[in-house]
Formats: structure tokens, C-alpha cells, sequence
């Protein structure tokens, strides 16, 4: 028995029923020899670790877009936040933890640059529309590796598909990164909305603070309890109905007050068409791309379209801006 057996053997011996073992998996779309050290989840999160698209979240826009100072989240630390809170909760309810990692790691991979504003741009722009979750799993199915895709289980690419409100995940570890993704971005911007001096914590209407909490700390220990007491030896994963409706009018509140504030968002439109004009850009000089991307069409017979916004989306705020600049703001001569 090698090591990646004994570990399959401990999670058949500790885990719950409900959870998703890593011998049951639906596979990979490519079969692959199994790993003798690793779970096929656990090989799964290694690999977004090691892709390009992760370590690009970095100089990604979370909610303020080039932010002065130094601690504001970028997407690669609301990335870690919700892969260490979705870790807590699977972990204490004795689900596959490295699932959840794996796809808590993967959930934004997808994201343009400048957020959700990037995103909407293209989405506009686009004859084949554009949302950040379908392309996190086109980021893994195809475009990293020069177009072979990470070849990632079924579980991991339905846990990042199906991440967003509306997703349905099929696995409880899914489910699971579904709220920690919440749970992750509310308390960050509400901190960074803070640093920021767009909010108070007193400006949080007291009704909410009473159920989650008067600071980051309290909510986010409030959250995760809550989680757990309400999902322990569960087929769901399920809130106390005063939490879940306190998180929901909490995150209507940051909707209303900070992701549409002028002050946080005063660039926005600045930054949606920078994203349009080189999405126009592109489509009629397809030679500006890398290779990469050009072969995506002449080999893998996609669209124009489709791999001009494959090319956007992977790029940083500061390359796109910089990009941008290059094509469109004149350059003083120089002798």
C-alpha cells in the first residue's frame, strides 16, 4: 500500500458519509496514472497553485482599484482567504478538506483585470458573453498548459462553476467554498471600506452587528460557528435562519454603500472602457496576441471572439493599463 492509499483508507475511516472522497471521484476528462503520494484533490490544488492564472490574482483588482497602501485585498488574497475558511469549516465537519482548497483556489482564476467591472465590460462588449466563473473553468479545462488544461477532476470544475449566489455545487465541499466565498469578501471589504473611510464600524446598521458581530473578528468567528453547528452530520451545509438573513441584508448594505459608492467606484468607467477598447483592439489585430492564443483558433477551432476575451481576461490591471498606453496614448518623441 503506498502513501496516497493510506490516505484514501483515513478518509474512508474519518471522514463523514456525507463527504466526497477522493477514490469516489467522476475522474478527470484525460485519465491520468494515479499520484502514489497525493489524493487526486490534493494533486488538484497542487496544480492551481503552480498555474500561471493563480499567481496573475496578485495585481488583480479585489474591489478598489489601485488602491494607495499596501494592505488592501488583491483577488490573490481573497483567493487565500476563502481556501482557509472553506479549510476550517470542511475540516471541522469532517468533509474533504483538500477539495475545498482546491477549489476555493480556483474560484476566481477566471476574474478580469479591475474586478468586477472588467468583467461586466466584456460581458457587454461580447457576442459570447463573458462571466467570471465559466472562465475560471475554461482557464483550467483549456487555457493553461498551451491549451491542454490542467485536466482537473469533474468535483474541483463543478465547485468553481458553481460557486457564484445562484450556483447549485454537487458536493458539499462545493457548498461550502459557495458561502466562504461570501463570508470571505463581506468582512474583507467591509475592511478595506474602513481603511478606506467609506464606513464605520458604527455606520453598519446596529441590527447586523447585534447577530454577527462588531468587528471582523466576531463575524467571521460568528459565521463559521454558525456553519458548523447548523451542518455537523448533515447531508447540507445550511446557516441558522437569523445568520443567513443578517448575512443577506449585510450584503445588500455593502452593495448600497460601498460596491456601488461613487467614492470607491469613481474609476470604474475609466476602467470599463479601457477593457472595451482593447477588446476592440485585438479583434482587429489578432497578431498583437501570443501565439498561444492564436492557436486556440487555428487548432482548437475557437472563436475570435472568445479567445480575444481568453487573452483580456488573463491579464493583470497593471499589463492591461499598460497595454492600453501602449496603443492609445501618443509617446513623446524622442531623439
Amino acid at each position: 500500500m503506498n502513501i496516497r492509499e493510506m490516505a484514501e483508507q483515513r478518509e474512508r475511516e474519518f471522514f463523514s458519509p456525507y463527504a466526497a472522497l477522493s477514490q469516489n471521484s467522476r475522474g478527470r476528462d484525460r485519465e491520468e496514472e494515479p499520484c502514489d503520494i497525493r489524493p487526486v484533490y490534493q494533486r488538484d490544488r497542487d496544480r492551481i497553485m503552480h498555474c500561471k492564472a493563480f499567481r496573475r490574482l496578485k495585481q488583480k483588482t479585489q474591489v478598489f482599484l489601485s488602491p494607495v497602501g499596501d494592505h488592501y485585498r488583491t483577488r490573490m488574497m481573497h483567493t487565500l482567504e476563502v481556501a482557509q475558511t472553506a479549510r476550517t469549516i470542511a475540516k471541522a465537519l469532517r468533509l474533504n478538506d483538500d477539495l475545498a482548497e482546491a477549489i476555493a483556489l480556483g474560484h476566481d482564476l477566471g476574474h478580469t483585470p479591475f474586478g468586477h467591472c472588467g468583467e461586466h465590460a466584456l460581458n457587454e462588449i461580447a457576442p459570447c458573453g463573458f462571466t467570471h466563473y465559466e472562465q475560471s473553468v475554461r482557464v483550467v479545462e483549456l487555457l493553461e498548459k498551451g491549451g491542454e488544461g490542467l485536466n482537473l477532476t469533474w468535483e474541483v470544475r463543478d465547485g468553481i462553476r458553481n460557486h457564484r449566489t445562484a450556483g447549485n455545487p454537487s458536493t458539499l465541499e462545493g457548498k461550502i467554498v459557495r458561502l466562504s466565498d461570501k463570508i470571505a469578501y463581506l468582512n474583507s471589504d467591509i475592511d478595506d471600506a474602513k481603511r478606506a473611510g467609506i464606513l464605520t464600524e458604527e455606520s453598519i446598521p446596529k441590527a447586523y452587528r447585534e447577530v454577527l458581530g462588531n468587528t471582523t473578528r466576531e463575524r467571521l468567528n460568528h459565521l463559521i460557528h454558525d456553519i458548523i453547528i447548523n451542518s455537523i452530520d448533515r447531508d447540507e451545509i445550511a446557516m441558522s435562519s437569523e445568520t443567513a438573513e443578517a448575512m443577506r441584508d449585510l450584503r445588500s448594505f455593502m452593495f448600497s454603500n460601498v460596491y456601488y459608492n461613487l467614492a470607491a467606484k469613481e474609476e470604474e468607467e475609466k476602467a470599463m472602457g479601457l477593457v472595451k477598447a482593447l477588446y476592440e483592439y485585438y479583434k482587429e489585430h489578432l497578431e498583437q496576441m501570443p501565439r498561444e492564443y492564436l492557436d486556440l483558433m487555428e487548432k482548437k477551432g475557437q472563436s475570435k471572439e472568445r479567445v480575444v476575451c481568453d487573452y483580456i481576461a488573463g491579464m493583470t490591471d497593471t499589463y492591461a493599463t499598460k497595454k492600453f498606453t501602449e496603443y492609445f496614448i501618443p509617446k513623446f518623441w524622442q531623439l
